[in-house]
């Protein structure tokens, strides 16, 4: 049930009974009227701007549709006041019996309040982490992997079809730094004294791989060059890596379903099928790029290059995929990887990047819009940085990565619900601070407390019904009538149009934010119990009352769990 849905349609339906009457003329097009909540709550309950869309087409006064439609809608039971403001904005106030019925109809559906068809069962690839197979997950691709997980389970939600995939960047030079690095860490295990030099990855995390490499090859790289063991400990180091990272999107509670290597687009005629299918669509041409904007680079000088003509779809300027030496450029493969997602039958892409990645955004939606001939949509999401502190200093550096704080550091400190929610405290393009003390603190202004408190505040109201021996029966939802527990309601009604909302923009924030809102109406109505007691929870004396007030509470507790399970959060019944 979506309520704003239903009253829409009502709308509708008014405006079609205002054409058979010729107040209105045929032909009008509807789908710009929109029904939502009022800016101003004192206005009205929602509000709807069917006259100010309409008067142009309709070639009448904005205030005089509002007018007729006002008395069309006031006719409808559901309506107990329709009232034009302004212009010819049309506000509604809705009967109790509306908003009752919302609990009833929250507590029948269960997790199912809220779900949508919007995403008609398409499929929609979602790509996030994606980190280099170099070491553990740092602090930034923690929030990628939150954001990235709770927007596929918000889509998921919304109805879509979600392939969760990591893309494992194993095919360039960082891999053979890597596998450097591990061969000195296999040297050390074998007892000699080695120097990292610059470029490479002293983290003692490669302690344990090396150990791992002598265990399994012995001495048999000891002294040798080069040529005998980097092919090898390459894939070994790659392989624990990707353990390690495994093991990371593992404490965060986040789970893929694809893992793409990089690699197995080298060598397998998979990139040049890409280019081929852009060179047939008469975009792969020989060329000379002009030098960039500004200063020019001393080393600059005009090379004739094999270019992607991306600006015919939407570019700045077209793409180099090959170099002058033959060798491809660091976006010929991500066109091969985009090529096979295309193939793979995806309605849309999401990829979550982080936000030194911006200069990618517009390439890589050129390259998606030729490869999909404009079918497949492609949306990036740029995730900015997250500043970390700690007893109001900055947040140290992982002496276990050697140059950042992990993913680990952050879950072991807080645990991976906080870790979450806080990471969908800010829109995705905005920079985070996550203060661990902060995000622990049992107060008002930490979110992730305060949702929880209001879901556990719910179950204890729950074991005091119970242990006052209260049947709380089929509640008589009638008896939920002050405006404290209406605004409740209200805003409860509003999660199936936040769910549509938060999915069409693919902003999971929203979630968040709209869940901090409901435990403060929840908070808010508990806290008038202090001093109007017939608001209170649990009326001893009057068994009906507390049926109808817990029916309540169980209904902000169904919707705050399934809030919180898109954003990967474990619901808790009794704080601690």
């Amino acid at each position: 049930m979506n309520l704003f849905s239903d009253i829409r349609a009502l709308v509708i339906s008014a405006l079609e009974s205002l054409q058979a009457e010729s107040v209105l003329p045929e032909g009008l097009d509807f789908r710009n009227v929109t029904v939502e909540p009022p800016r101003d709550p004192a206005h009205g309950d929602m509000a709807t701007n069917a006259a100010m869309v309409l008067a142009k087409p309709a070639k009448s006064k904005p205030r005089d549709i509002a007018e007729a439609l006002a008395a069309k809608l006031g006719g409808d039971a559901r309506i107990t006041e329709a009232s034009v403001a302004g212009p010819g904005f049309l506000n509604l106030r809705l009967a109790p019996s509306v908003w009752q019925g919302v609990v009833a109809n929250v507590l029948q559906a269960g997790d199912a309040f809220g779900r949508s068809d919007m995403g008609q069962g398409k499929r929609v690839n979602v790509e996030y982490v994606s980190a280099n197979p170099t070491g553990p997950l740092h602090v930034g691709h923690t929030r990628g992997a939150v954001f990235g997980d709770a927007l596929a389970s918000l889509l998921a939600y919304a109805g879509w079809d979600v392939t969760r995939e990591y893309y494992i960047n194993d095919g360039g030079a960082q891999v053979d730094v890597l596998a450097r690095s591990v061969y000195l860490r296999y040297l050390e295990a074998h007892g000699q004294q080695v120097a990292f030099e610059d470029g490479t990855y002293p983290g003692d995390y490669l302690v344990p791989v090396g150990e791992a490499l002598k265990d399994k090859v012995g001495d048999a790289y000891v002294g040798q060059g080069e040529q005998v063991w980097l092919a090898e400990v390459r894939e070994f180091a790659t392989a624990a890596m990707m353990d390690l990272i495994r093991d990371d999107l593992a404490a965060l509670n986040v789970e893929m379903d694809v893992f793409f290597s990089e690699k197995s687009l080298y060598g397998t005629g998979r990139i040049e099928a890409a280019l081929e299918d852009l060179k047939g669509k008469g975009l792969i041409y020989e060329g000379v790029l002009e030098p960039p904007k500004g200063k020019k680079p001393e080393d600059w000088e005009p090379r004739e290059q094999t270019l992607f003509k991306s600006t015919e779809h939407g570019d700045d300027v077209d793409r180099p995929v090959m170099k002058s030496d033959g060798s491809w450029t660091y976006f010929a493969p991500d066109i091969a990887y985009h090529y096979d997602k295309v193939s793979r039958g995806f309605d849309a892409l999401i990829d979550v990047f982080g936000a030194d990645h911006g200069g990618y955004v517009k390439r890589m939606k050129a390259a998606v819009s030729a490869l999909s001939d404009g079918e497949t949509s492609l949306d990036i999401k740029l995730t900015q940085l997250v500043k970390l502190f700690k007893n109001g200093e900055p947040f140290k550096m992982s002496k276990r990565a050697g140059t950042f704080v992990t993913l680990r550091d952050v879950v072991s400190e807080v645990g991976p619900d906080v870790t979450r929610f806080h990471m969908l405290t800010r829109k995705n393009d905005a920079e985070l601070e996550f203060d661990f003390d902060k995000v622990l603190e049992q107060s008002r202004e930490n979110p992730v407390f305060y949702v929880q408190y209001a879901n556990a505040r719910v179950h204890s109201v729950l074991r005091k019904a119970r242990e006052a021996g209260i049947d709380v029966g089929t509640p008589d939802l009638s008896l939920l009538t002050h405006e404290a527990e209406l605004g409740v309601i209200a805003k409860m009604a509003e999660w199936p149009r936040l769910v549509e909302i938060a999915a069409r923009t693919n902003e999971p924030h929203r979630i968040a934010f709209y869940l901090n809102e409901l435990a403060a109406d929840f908070h808010a109505l508990w806290n008038k119990g202090n001093d109007v007691p017939a608001l209170r929870f649990v009326q001893e004396s009057d068994p009906d009352a507390t049926s109808a007030k817990i029916a309540l509470a169980r209904a902000v507790s169904v919707v705050i769990s399934a809030g919180l399970g898109i954003l990967g959060v474990t619901p808790v019944e009794e704080m601690r």
